[in-house]
């Protein structure tokens, strides 16, 4: 989160007391650990190729599932005194297979498990995570019958395109088209490894120390590695969350032998660094392959600590696998500390559908509120209630609409969440209802960590119930956070989550109103005197799981609990709004994320974009940076940049550290303030569009903003490219990341022309344009062929823009046709589930442009979700000599004149323009071109 000089004194009075009390100030390298001061991964990363002896044995189909065991092969070419030493550990594993299932499910999705044998009576039971997977998914299950037999393969059909193959000897699973050609395969070069279970024997030392640490490790070790090769791929993108380029750059190969694995560990990284494999504050373990050919992904189900390594091609000169005829791929090697293997193989074939096909498993994102896609403005901290009508009146004075102000831990009651300093804000309710007045609502920060006070009613109920996590002792754990000495709530007790989502109720949080929601930070857990600034992974948690086990979906269960008691306060009739700083797969079903600490420099802007790129790719579609930087102070043309890329984030949100300078809009001298606000003008227009985005990818898991190959996965000019985005498919936006820049390089993929966003001019696609650019704007384009709905009028707040009417913006290619969607719902309740919202299609084609329901037919609830109309249809290379338009089914005679593309008076070319048609959204109709 954050640290101040203010507290500098405090955690040194601390230190008096606790000498061991570690807190870091600034990112330190060796504050955490690397591969080789991890043990299961330094163990790991030296095994050698081939090195697995495990067989597939007695494969049989069983409850629908290919099924086998996996044994140690015995070599009977030993030398005797090597068998000798080795028999009594050969023995104990051959005693103890692992039990290996296949799993088919429609969609084209492969299920791996692999675990100890349960009758064989492990010291315990290996931890699996719950409430990860969609209910939904295991509906979606075939059942396999049989399994095709033949010189040591076993095979099983994933659908009518895919086979799945596991051959015995050496154990390996593979996926291949039914032309042959190899998709995905695990275990390829051998390294898989799995250290089970034992008993401690007399001598044996299973201690890990780190930084005056003790970890007990009570089980021993318990590690899971193995490689998974992606065939047919020029890059892989994924595993976040990490500062670094969208394509994973090697870390193990020829050139890159110190490099680090990409580490997926949940820390409170404090001003992490950019172009760096460091884990941040959030896991998600699942990659993609994307290549001409096609796209795959693979996904592994494991919340404790995960290390990745991507090879580089010859990584293993002396070994290699038999490939069909032609084919490349890209070797990866995963290891995680503890857990079990569930994981996922999707075979696309597109990248859309490798993400559809991985968040039918994990949940698309759940769709937001209207108000929280438009801006946000925080800091840490907003002193007091003037303070915040100051800074909601200069919103106003400037014209620059928001709709959210946030209120960070300063608020509170001496760091106790659910209270307010009385002395700062002494009427929290008409606070927010003046807010509200205008359509804008109010966050407060809610975190993990609860302060000890017995006075303190969240902790004493906390205590009573023995709601808090364990230390290795069983007593509840003690650690260092804002409010000093803290214990953390154990969230993985659905019980303790239901309790802590009641505590959101308007009686037990005092001075809340409805338009207030909450903001989950430091849960990682952040622990400022724990090992790596987080909790022990001897602590333990319900059902006496480790939290080794379950360290990278803490913050998840935390967020699904704040989610969950937003959503009961308002009994089911109002969608909530939490922003998490840690996340999990799944996470996409609770609320929106972002992207952390970051620090105010040009790098920094530069890296928030495949950061932000690769969260949508991995179903986080709804996250963001903080614009300008959380720590340092931007200069005037950084901040500028920022607002202009930031604009077109999902999550939009100005933060900034308190011992930074006050960097409201308005504060860089007037021309700064009028280029920040057309910046944030430009997002309100947009608003319908990205809210139909946002819908999508509340349907289909497409994120809202996406790499230029999601949209031109073929075209491998954007294989590479993280500094440019698309924005939907219609939207393409290429940032400016260096200071003064006078000029840009940008690629437009594809065949079709593409329109300047502000003055419609027209570009050449499949060819990189050298542009000159100005402060005014970054270079943005809409793609040919397309049809953007925008909102024109200006407004306070997205609320008040609800009965505005629409600009459909047409962008005709090369066949004078173009195409887009609009959906509309009521913006905040959980009503479009049961069918009231709008959805239209609009399709111009043969000077006709028509709208048509998307919506299905047997829903009947739509009539009042709006009475909006349309009051502006731009048409981008049309020719002119127009003579007006005839609107079907009315036959109303509409003006077409040339008007401005973009509302700036004096400075926005003129474009053909059909004016005030009087045709409603709602409804079906034509309007010809004349």
């Amino acid at each position: 989160m954050k640290y101040t000089h203010n507290l500098y004194l405090y955690l040194f009075l601390l230190l008096l007391v606790a000498p061991h009390l570690t807190t870091v100030f600034s990112w330190k390298k060796e504050e955490f650990r690397n591969c080789n001061q991890t043990p299961f991964c330094k163990r790991a990363r030296s095994r050698k190729p081939n090195s697995c002896n495990l067989i597939a044995t007695h494969v049989s189909i069983s409850d629908g599932d290919l099924k086998a065991f996996l044994v140690p092969k015995i070599q009977e070419n030993q030398e005797e005194i090597q068998e000798n030493q080795e028999s009594e550990k050969r023995e104990e594993l051959s005693s103890k297979p692992l039990i290996l299932s296949l799993s088919v499910y429609s969609d084209g999705i492969l299920r791996l498990k692999i675990d100890e044998d349960p009758s064989l009576d492990p010291p315990k039971k290996r931890f699996e995570v719950p409430d990860v997977i969609e209910f939904e998914f295991f509906e979606k299950k075939l059942w396999l019958d049989s399994v095709d037999e033949k010189d040591g393969l076993n095979v099983v059909y994933l659908n009518s395109e895919y086979e799945v193959v596991l051959r015995n000897d050496p154990f390996e699973i593979l996926v291949r088209g039914k032309d042959g050609r190899n998709v995905l395969s695990l275990n390829s070069h051998g390294l898989f490894d799995f250290e089970q279970l034992r008993v401690k024997k007399e001598g044996e030392d299973w201690e890990e120390r780190w930084k005056g640490h003790t970890d007990r490790r009570p089980y021993g070790p318990q590690s899971i590695s193995f490689d998974v090769s992606f065939y047919d791929v020029s890059f892989v993108y994924g595993i976040p969350e990490h500062a670094t380029s969208l394509a994973l750059k090697p870390t193990r190969g020829p050139g890159v032998e110190d490099s680090e694995p990409y580490r997926l560990f949940n820390l409170d990284v404090f001003e992490y660094l950019h172009e760096s494999p460091f884990g941040l504050y959030g896991s998600i373990p699942f990659m993609l392959g994307h290549g001409t050919r096609g796209t795959s992904g693979f996904f592994w189900l494991n919340a404790a600590e995960m290390q990745i390594d991507v090879l580089k091609e010859g990584w293993d000169a002396e070994s290699s696998i038999a490939l069909p005829s032609g084919q490349s791929r890209i070797d990866t090697f995963w290891m995680s500390e503890a857990g079990i293997v569930d994981a996922f193989f999707f075979v696309g074939p597109g990248p859309k559908d490798v993400v559809r096909q991985y968040t039918s498993v994990t949940g698309t994102s759940a769709l937001p509120q209207l108000f929280a896609t438009g801006y946000h403005q925080c800091r840490w901290n907003y002193r007091d209630e003037e303070d915040v009508q100051n800074v909601d009146s200069k919103f106003d004075e400037h014209d620059i609409p928001y709709d959210v102000l946030w209120l960070d831990i300063e608020h509170t009651d001496g760091k106790k969440y659910f209270t307010w300093d009385r002395v700062l804000f002494p009427n929290p309710e008409d606070m927010q209802k003046s807010l509200a007045a205008k359509g804008r609502k109010m966050v407060t920060i809610v975190d993990p960590h609860i302060k000890r006070d017995n006075s303190y009613h969240i902790h004493k109920e906390a205590t009573e119930k023995g709601y808090y996590v364990k230390d290795a002792n069983g007593n509840d754990y003690d650690g260092w956070c804002w409010p000093g000495s803290s214990s953390y709530i154990d969230m993985v007790n659905p019980e303790i989550r239901s309790w802590w989502g009641d505590k959101f109720s308007y009686q037990e949080y005092v001075g809340s109103t409805p338009s207030l929601y909450i903001w989950n930070d430091m849960n990682e857990p952040s622990v400022f005197n724990g090992p790596e600034i987080s909790m022990p992974r001897d602590a333990l948690h319900y059902g006496n799981v480790e939290h080794r086990e379950l360290h990278n979906a803490y913050g998840y269960y935390f967020h699904m609990a704040t989610s969950g008691g937003l959503v009961k306060r308002e009994n089911g009739n109002d969608r909530p709004f939490v922003l998490s700083r840690a996340f999990f797969p799944g996470s996409q079903r609770y609320g929106a994320v972002w992207t952390g600490d970051n620090t105010a420099e040009w790098e920094q802007l530069r890296v928030s974009v495949p950061m932000v790129l690769t969260l949508g790719l991995t179903g986080l579609s709804f996250s963001g940076a903080d614009v300008g930087g959380f720590f340092g102070n931007p200069e005037p043309e950084l901040l500028l940049r920022w607002y202009q890329v930031g604009a077109y984030y999902p999550f939009f949100r100005g933060h900034a550290h308190h011992d930074t300078k006050r960097r409201e809009p308005w504060l860089f001298g007037e021309r700064k303030t009028e280029l920040i606000r057309e910046a944030i003008h430009i997002r309100y227009m947009l608003l319908p569009y990205f809210y139909t985005l946002f819908r999508e990818a509340n349907v289909s898991g497409t994120p809202v903003v996406r790499p230029l190959w999601m949209e031109f996965p073929s075209d491998e000019g954007t294989f590479g490219t993280d500094e440019a985005f698309m924005v939907g498919n219609s939207i393409l936006v290429q940032g400016i990341y260096t200071e003064g820049a006078k000029q840009v390089s940008v690629y437009l993929p594809g065949g079709q022309s593409w329109y300047d966003l502000r003055t419609g001019t027209a570009y050449t696609g499949g060819v990189t344009h050298k542009l000159e650019v100005s402060e005014e704007a970054i270079p943005a384009f809409q793609r040919a062929g397309t049809i953007i709905p925008r909102k024109d009028r200006f407004r306070r707040s997205s609320k008040q823009m609800e009965n505005d009417p629409y600009t459909l913006v047409i962008a005709l290619n090369s066949s004078r046709e173009a195409e887009g969607e609009l959906y509309v719902d009521d913006g905040k309740s959980f009503a479009f589930e049961q069918g009231a919202y709008i959805h239209r299609r609009f399709v111009f084609s043969n000077g006709k442009l028509t709208s048509l329901d998307l919506a299905p037919a047997a829903l009947g609830k739509r009539q009042s979700v709006t009475d909006c109309t349309v009051e502006r249809i731009i048409l981008l290379g049309h020719s002119s000599g127009h003579k007006g338009a005839l609107v079907e089914p009315s036959n109303q005679k509409a003006e077409v004149e040339d008007g401005p593309l973009m509302l700036r008076p004096g400075r926005s070319p003129s474009v053909p323009t059909i004016r005030k048609p009087g045709v409603r959204i709602t409804d079906d109709w034509t309007i010809k071109i004349l």
